[in-house]
């Protein structure tokens, strides 16, 4: 029997509804609901496990079912069955916080192009109850973090799976944690399901979120499970990365899903390759005691488990790879498991560590950096496994960052049809390169998002200035003590956007170096600037926190020596919301990183997808998105990595070299700005970016790039589609 059109004007909304034997769901027809589920659970093991500790995918910013129910006028139903799917859609809340920044937004933007991509693909993390944190900012105190409320429970999209073998009772799987006397405890985790519908709503990959806060789980299991890097001790940490790693293969033996390869996005969830060798010490062994086994066996177990590994590393920084005491993880591990460790986890560096990076970087059959700059660093961090290491670089979702804006100005020019499924027809806009109507109304889309950037801006400002009396939060922002309620902030000034996580490598203060000579280019030439920033430090870095409290106390010292030219606006609780209404709405998107010790970095990027220009040094993903000036500007060290210090210690983070060069470039991107009031330079450049950078920094090139490590076998039809996706860039040339 063939689906409805879900097109159709006509939609009976009983063809969004799907079932099977783990729940009732709503959103795709239950034809597109056995596809994807025969897809995971099929003899021939031909799909993927995507494995990331965060994965941020919040409702508010794609939601592709509530856009259809929306255009079809379909907002309530006599159903009471749906009608409790289209509320919760509809008023539920629009957050799941259990991301806490770049990688797990990545992540979320990787599983959306899986689903449009049609891929076979199923994600696992963890649920976490108390989220990752919520951010107020005291201009007096800094950060300061507080725990997140939620409630998955009415969150769209997000399904408890239910026990087959116990009807009414939530989906549960069981996992075994050792202490120190390898004394055995069995620890438990509820079934949690996102589906991430695609923009179509005939495809999905389903996200499970592994739930451990369990009231019969021991407290230190329940600690673990409440927020995203919780850091109270390293303990805690290994628990985290344990429960995710130990978690995959139960949940998908008690879904029945088959798939034969595991992606590890960062190595978080390594621990799965630890099960996966011990379950090939038991067969080898013949079910005998795994601490018996040689180093030779398990060299040999691992050899075998690494043809189903692909691993993905993010960062070249220190911090981002785990490191754990060999003393402490003897208090939560069994014996043979450290066996394991000592020979594929050793870190010469820190002998009496086990290095978590270099076991991922053991077991796998391919290896990846996330740019190709980061390729290099990688090689040479790495270099006992270069060879296995290439580049893929990151990308966003298009659909989930290209404003709504500029998606209808894209929607009303027929050189670009196909785009929203297809992001390489952008290369197109070349052909409206000197069209009229095309340059004003891509002006006029940029004008309007601004404008909804500053309309937020002016009422968080409000209600900061209403804090003061309200509250004991001192306002996070100057600009709220020294105007009256009636002044707002001027959209028509040129606005810097700088939104990411607040670690020191990031220099976030980085152009404030010489705040004379930053206020001295705005009042010689009357060029007012706005400097909107936004980002979190996490709780325990303190350090990133330091960073964000400078930021504050810049303010008032720009806006006095500035003669209220230079205004510093930083907004609180940065989240996607934010984020995409920054990328669209500002008029230059800045990054200001030691190089090479970014290794991709993203927000840039889902501002070049909306046409922004960035300014930049030349790390990450920049290296390759610059373009030689096309679609933006770039200042700071550009020396060799083998060159290259990639020290975190502050005298090491080249302040005053890479702020000359900012205070150098900043005039010429300003004189562009203001000497040409139809903005045709700025155009020039947002045009470059859709011409050059859409097709190249998008998730669905980046998912045929991944294919092509997973060896899948796929129908013609959609391997040609991912072949065109992959002949828009390759990351390794």
């Amino acid at each position: 029997m063939q689906a409805r059109n879900l097109n159709d004007g006509n939609l009976d909304l009983h063809d969004l509804v799907a079932k099977n034997q783990f729940g009732t769901f709503f959103g795709v027809s239950q034809q597109t609901f056995d596809t994807v589920w025969d897809n995971l659970t099929g003899k021939d093991q031909n799909s993927v496990v995507y494995i990331s500790m965060e994965i941020g995918a919040d409702p508010d910013v794609f939601h592709p079912i509530k856009d259809r129910l929306m255009d079809l006028e379909k907002t309530d139903s006599m159903d009471s069955r749906i009608k409790k799917f289209i509320k919760k859609i509809f008023t539920g809340p629009e957050k799941i916080p259990c991301y806490g920044g770049g990688l797990g937004v990545l992540a979320g933007d990787t599983l959306k192009s899986f689903a449009d991509c049609r891929l076979p693909v199923v994600a696992v993390s963890l649920l976490y109850r108390h989220g990752y944190f919520s951010q107020i900012v005291d201009s007096k105190i800094g950060q300061i973090s507080q725990s997140v409320a939620w409630n998955p429970e009415e969150t769209p999209g997000l399904y408890l799976l239910q026990d087959p073998k116990n009807p009414g009772q939530a989906l549960q799987i069981e996992i075994p944690f050792f202490n120190e006397f390898d004394q055995e405890t069995l620890i438990t985790a509820q079934v949690w399901m996102k589906m991430e519908v695609n923009h179509t709503l005939d495809y999905f990959v389903p996200e499970l979120l592994l739930d451990f806060s369990l009231a019969d789980n021991p407290t230190p299991i329940k600690n673990a499970a409440g927020r995203l890097y919780n850091s109270e001790s390293s303990i805690i940490k290994a628990t985290q990365r344990r429960m995710l790693g130990s978690g995959i293969l139960p949940v998908l033996q008690a879904m029945g899903i088959s798939s034969h390869t595991l992606h590890l996005n960062e190595q978080h969830g390594v621990v799965v390759a630890l099960q996966l060798i011990a379950e090939e010490l038991a067969t080898l062994l013949k079910n005998s005691d795994l601490c018996q086994a040689s180093n030779e066996q398990i060299i040999t177990a691992a050899d075998k488990v690494a043809r189903r590994l692909v691993y993905t590393i993010h960062t070249p920084v220190k911090a981002g790879h785990d490191r754990f005491d060999k003393s402490e993880y003897a208090g939560i591990s069994h014996r043979s498991c450290r066996h394991i460790l000592d020979l594929l986890a050793y870190d010469e560096d820190s002998p009496h560590s086990y290095n978590f990076t270099t076991l991922a970087m053991r077991v796998n059959r391919t290896a990846n950096s996330v740019s190709r700059l980061h390729r290099d660093v990688t090689h040479k961090q790495f270099p006992d496994f270069a060879k296995k290491i290439t580049a893929i670089t990151n990308g966003v979702h298009h659909l989930t960052w290209i404003s709504d804006e500029r998606a209808e100005l894209f929607d009303n020019f027929p050189e670009l049809n196909n785009w929203r499924r297809d992001p390489g027809v952008l290369k197109n806009v070349d052909k409206l390169k000197s069209n009229t109507r095309f340059r004003t109304y891509l002006l006029r889309a940029w004008e309007e998002d601004t404008k909804i950037l500053y309309k937020y801006v002016n009422n968080m400002l409000l209600q900061h200035r209403n804090q003061m009396t309200s509250t004991w939060i001192d306002p996070p922002n100057h600009y709220s003590n020294i105007i009256d309620f009636d002044t707002k902030l001027d959209p028509k000034v040129f606005t810097v956007g700088f939104a990411r996580r607040f670690s020191t490598y990031k220099r976030a203060d980085l152009i404030f170096d010489n705040i004379d000579k930053l206020c001295s280019i705005a009042v010689s030439n009357n060029w007012p600037i706005n400097l909107l920033f936004s980002g979190k430090a996490h709780p325990a870095d303190e350090p990133g926190k330091t960073v964000i409290k400078l930021i504050l106390d810049y303010q008032q010292e720009l806006h006095t020596k500035s003669n209220g030219l230079v205004n510093l606006i930083f907004i609180p609780n940065y989240d996607m919301h934010i984020a995409k209404m920054m990328v669209a709405g500002v008029h230059i998107w800045l990054n200001s990183p030691k190089r090479p010790l970014e290794a991709s970095g993203t927000s840039g990027m889902k501002a070049a997808l909306n046409g922004v220009p960035n300014l930049s040094i030349m790390d990450g993903w920049w290296v390759e998105g610059y373009h030689e000036g096309q679609t933006g500007w770039k200042f700071g060290y550009e020396g060799s990595i083998d060159e290259a210090d990639l020290s975190e210690s502050p005298e090491a983070l080249l302040y005053a070299e890479d702020s000359a060069s900012f205070y150098a470039t900043l005039p010429l991107v300003l004189e562009e700005f203001y000497e040409n009031d139809e903005k045709s330079r700025f155009i020039d450049k947002a045009i470059m970016n859709l011409i050059l950078n859409v097709p190249i920094f998008n998730t669905h090139r980046m998912a045929a790039e991944y294919l092509q490590k997973y060896q899948l076998k796929l129908p013609a039809r959609l391997q040609s589609e991912m072949d065109g996706f992959g002949k828009l860039y390759n990351s390794n040339e």
